[in-house]
């Protein structure tokens, strides 16, 4: 195996963050029943003509720029002719001869340390097709037009990548960036960012390429990692035992490990490219580029360095607030509010956190606001509230996004401050408990913490553990 290089390039697939589709007014909203979003254009009606969305291209065009791209000027749409049943028209509207964006790169850096430049051939527009719904029970596929339309960009790599490892830096570079832009949400689950891996080895050694085969099906990247590895392992046995390796489309079935053959691997003439007539070329004005510039957000890497900076936040930190632009988004605000840059942190990085996987949600899924975190914050630091009371306020604002304040005093769980009613209360624990008051005496410091649970427990929780222990402390 160490003696063949994995030679590796991408064709991504994103879906935009369009409300429209992108020739019709028809929803792009993921779900819905089956063939509810969908007007003549969208289902290729005879007659109807395409109208390109705006938003699509300045989507494509902001993708562009923050990949290094040159942005073409004059470009247009092109029809893709091949027939299948989730292809309505019986052509997909693509782009060939002018793609909107060529030549870029991005800067990738693996966990390993390998650091290089990752050449972007092109960056396409295009619409996605239907979904065909295998039906075992009727013996029968159905087609359900809805994703007819939605709107895509397509990156195609330079064949730069040689390992998985830097396949999945590839791809997190780029989510990172477009979910940034606000251009996709970028969800493998939802299929609204898809990778197919054109891949090929060679010797060490050889500039040559080898014949390549193209993997599909790919919706995570676990998936895309195992396949690179059983896709390079099963070309490799090819060569070893001296058959050659195919050129064709395979689609990787990631329950069993292993890819099948799906088609031989077309080419642009088999698709019979040539110029959409309904669609106008497209004018990219300078005008265009410099107010799409001007939208440009401040991108995880300007982030990090600034938010070291400006919060003294640790790394730890700093890469998980980062990681999504909502919940960065939410912690700068958060401290506008006036908020202490470190305890907001802890905030998001537990309790956030925390409440977003048991409930199944993404950071953009946040409901909270920035002002009302503020407000807990400040509750805590006032000793308002006791951290395990400021954890319950917290839970039915993360659903709610009630205002904190208001919380506490309506459920009356503000910490009572009246110092009396506190030392009598630990004076009856002190009382009830002497086995704990000996073990104490005795030297086992642990023997406390069940004497302020007590205590915690007959004043409901409203006081503060701190106070607690100081005079159980001074009492003891």
């Amino acid at each position: 195996m160490s003696d063949y290089e994995t030679v590796i390039g991408l064709e991504v697939h994103v879906e935009l963050a369009t409300k429209t589709k992108i020739f019709c007014g028809c929803s792009t909203e993921f779900g819905g029943d089956p063939n509810t979003h969908t007007c003549p254009v969208c289902t290729g009606m005879p007659g109807s003509l395409p109208v390109l969305n705006r938003q699509v291209l300045e989507y494509a065009i902001a993708v562009g720029l923050a990949t290094n791209c040159d942005i073409t000027r004059y470009c247009k749409f092109d029809r893709k002719n091949y027939f299948y049943p989730d292809n309505p028209q019986n052509y997909q509207i693509s782009q060939l001869y002018l793609p909107i964006c060529r030549n870029g790169h991005v800067d990738i850096r693996t966990e390993s340390g390998v650091e290089k430049a990752v050449r972007i051939h092109e960056i396409h527009m295009e619409e996605d097709a239907g979904k065909l719904i295998h039906d075992d029970w009727l013996d029968a596929s159905l087609v359900d037009y809805n994703r007819s339309g939605v709107p895509l960009i397509e990156i195609v790599s330079e064949p730069d990548m040689r390992s998985a490892e830097e396949v999945i830096a590839y791809l997190e570079k780029l989510r990172m960036t477009i979910s940034y832009l606000g251009a996709s949400d970028c969800k493998l689950q939802e299929g609204s960012m898809r990778a197919d891996v054109n891949l090929s080895v060679r010797k060490v050694g050889e500039t040559e390429f080898g014949t390549r085969t193209e993997m599909k099906n790919l919706n995570s990247f676990k998936a895309i990692a195992r396949a690179i590895a059983g896709e390079t392992e099963r070309q490799i046995d090819l060569i070893e035992s001296g058959e050659k390796v195919v050129q064709e489309t395979r689609r990787w079935d990631d329950d069993k490990e292993c890819s099948y053959a799906m088609r031989s691997k077309e080419d642009a003439q088999d698709y019979r490219y040539f110029p959409d007539p309904d669609l106008v070329p497209i004018s990219v004005s300078e005008e265009l580029l410099d107010e799409i510039r001007s939208r440009e957000p401040e991108f995880r890497e300007a982030k990090i360095v600034r938010y070291a900076e400006e919060f003294g936040l640790p790394e730890k930190d700093i890469l998980l607030i980062t990681e999504n632009k909502h919940l960065a988004d939410v912690f700068e605000e958060t401290v506008a509010c006036g908020a202490p840059a470190k305890k907001v942190s802890n905030w998001l990085m537990v309790e956030t956190m925390r409440l977003l996987k048991e409930n199944n949600l993404d950071p953009e899924d946040i409901r909270f606001s920035p002002k009302n975190l503020a407000s807990l914050i400040k509750l805590t630091e006032d000793r308002t509230v006791n951290s395990t009371v400021a954890k319950e306020v917290f839970e039915e604002m993360f659903k709610s996004d009630c205002d904190p304040a208001k919380y506490v005093e309506e459920h009356g769980l503000a910490t009572q401050n009246d110092e009396g009613a506190l030392r009598e209360t630990i004076q009856k624990v002190i009382a009830d408990n002497p086995q704990s008051v000996d073990d104490y005496h005795n030297g086992k410091e642990k023997a406390i913490g069940f004497l302020v649970g007590q205590t915690m427990k007959a004043m409901q929780g409203k006081c503060d553990p701190g106070s607690v222990n100081k005079i159980l402390k001074e009492l003891l």
